[in-house]
């Protein structure tokens, strides 16, 4: 598996823990930037650099960081194809994955300490599409092709 990562200044200092965190787990990791705090990026520009990085086909999945969460995930959800949920806690993390099928979890470096960052890109990475959910499983693998059309509708 092979993950895109990226963060702006204010989520900086979580992407540095998590993505060594991930490499430890032995997952390959595209670290998009920043790379350091003297060369700023723009979390609209990170997050469209992950997007791409995914829609290329070049990574799986995408872990994003700015101050909340919230700007990365606006930005990555512009791009088709890029499923991104912005969670504030391990419930939200787990659950973008089982019901909505996230391909990509932004976090906020304001709102996440590292060890509850940690926890969540692990339930988000452990849990299945669907997973306990079994009852509602029909809906919601038919909610995927209604919202690829909606898609097909508004990115042309």
């Amino acid at each position: 598996m092979k993950i895109v990562t990226g963060a702006d200044f204010a989520g900086f200092d979580l992407k540095q823990v998590i993505k060594p965190y991930l490499e430890e787990k032995g997952i390959e990791v595209i670290d998009v930037g920043m790379h350091d705090l003297d060369h700023e990026i723009p979390y609209y520009e990170v997050a469209a650099k992950a997007a791409r990085t995914i829609q290329k086909g070049e990574a799986d999945k995408g872990v994003l960081f700015c101050g909340t969460g919230m700007g990365v995930s606006i930005v990555a959800n512009k791009f088709k194809g890029i499923y991104a949920s912005c969670v504030e806690s391990e419930f939200g993390g787990q659950h973008c994955k089982v019901i909505n099928n996230a391909n990509v979890i932004t976090m906020g470096c304001w709102v996440f300490s590292p060890y509850r960052a940690k926890k969540t890109v692990d339930l988000w990475l452990e849990s299945s599409f669907t997973e306990g959910y079994e009852q509602f499983a029909d809906f919601l693998k038919g909610s995927i092709p209604e919202i690829e059309k909606i898609e097909n509708e508004t990115m042309k």
